[in-house]
């Protein structure tokens, strides 16, 4: 079996052009390298070699120096691939998460990321709660954004990296008729309200939630982007996390409203994995960090499950 240390002591041979300064270039003796390519003749059939003042390859030599070369450059490779997965330089990047964080959180962070680790292959899914939970346990992604904590079989099977809780906000579009007053009575607000809906962010939909669909004169339960139409459009009013809306409030495409009696309302999600992992990946790590900037600079509490390396990016 032809050695790593044949194939070197050969390659530099070649470059060198004689045993004795090839052996002082690796830091060995004469001896020692001759033993080498001795070894690796025996190997091959016959000498690489032809002996004498000056050192020249063999037919058999000539056709075996590419493949050598060839094998050591994939063995570099292998070397250099291994040292940048381990500080998270290179790899893959593998996470699943719900469809409502993939158009700010998810997007914006693995932007950033795939330009700062061009060399990490990354692969992104997005689903419902239940879809990331499956994909988690079926070793299909490392990472899920899932609500928290999750009220399923998982839940012990999961742990979070990072929490995060995000307001949830009731808005309308400027033409429809509550948006002329930001602060509504319960009576009031059902009065002018004629259509709700039901949107699909929590789990388990609150029980003041529950209650004014109850009382509502018309309840539309919608998808996501269906939901964002109806209301974009005036025709609704609807619940939303605060970060999906934003760039609408900001705008003053969407105004928010507020109901007596109704209590602030929050949706906590959270970045988890497996908990039978035993460590976080060097690639996870980075972008764990890079989630936790986003969601902070989109106002979103976040909280650190686990102790973790600082954060390498200043800027998002």
């Amino acid at each position: 079996m032809v050695e790593t240390d044949q194939l070197v002591a050969f390659e530099r041979i070649v470059r060198e052009g004689s045993f004795s300064k090839a052996a002082f270039a690796l830091g060995i003796s004469q001896p020692t390298i001759s033993a080498r390519i001795q070894a690796l003749e025996k190997s091959l059939g016959g000498p690489v070699f032809t002996r004498g003042r000056t050192v020249h390859l063999t037919e058999r030599g000539t056709s075996f120096l590419p493949f050598a070369r060839r094998a050591l450059a994939v063995l570099n490779d292998g070397l250099n691939a291994a040292k940048l997965a381990a500080s998270g330089e290179q790899g893959a990047l593998r996470v699943a998460a719900l469809r409502s964080l993939t158009v700010h959180l998810l997007a914006r962070a693995s932007g950033v990321f795939m330009e700062r680790f061009p060399e990490v292959q990354c692969t992104l899914f997005e689903g419902d709660h239940w879809m990331v939970i499956e994909q988690l346990h079926d070793g299909v992604v490392e990472l899920g954004l899932i609500c928290y904590p999750p009220l399923d079989y998982g839940v012990a099977e999961v742990k979070p990296l990072l929490r995060m809780v995000e307001p949830i906000v009731l808005a309308v579009h400027p033409d429809h008729p509550l948006s002329q007053q930001r602060s509504w009575t319960r009576e009031d607000f059902l009065a002018g309200c004629p259509l709700l809906l039901q949107q699909r962010w929590w789990q388990v939909t609150p029980l003041a939630i529950n209650r004014l669909n109850e009382q509502a004169r018309k309840v539309a339960d919608v998808p996501m982007e269906v939901g964002k139409h109806l209301v974009n459009s005036g025709l609704a009013a609807g619940f939303f996390p605060k970060m999906l809306i934003q760039p609408e409030l900001d705008a003053g495409l969407l105004v928010p409203l507020e109901l007596e009696g109704l209590p602030p309302m929050h949706r906590e999600t959270a970045l988890v994995q497996l908990a039978r992992r035993p460590h976080i990946s060097p690639i996870a790590r980075h972008f764990m960090d890079l989630v936790a900037k986003v969601a902070s600079k989109l106002d979103i509490e976040v909280h650190r499950e686990h102790s973790t390396e600082h954060a390498r990016f200043d800027d998002v």
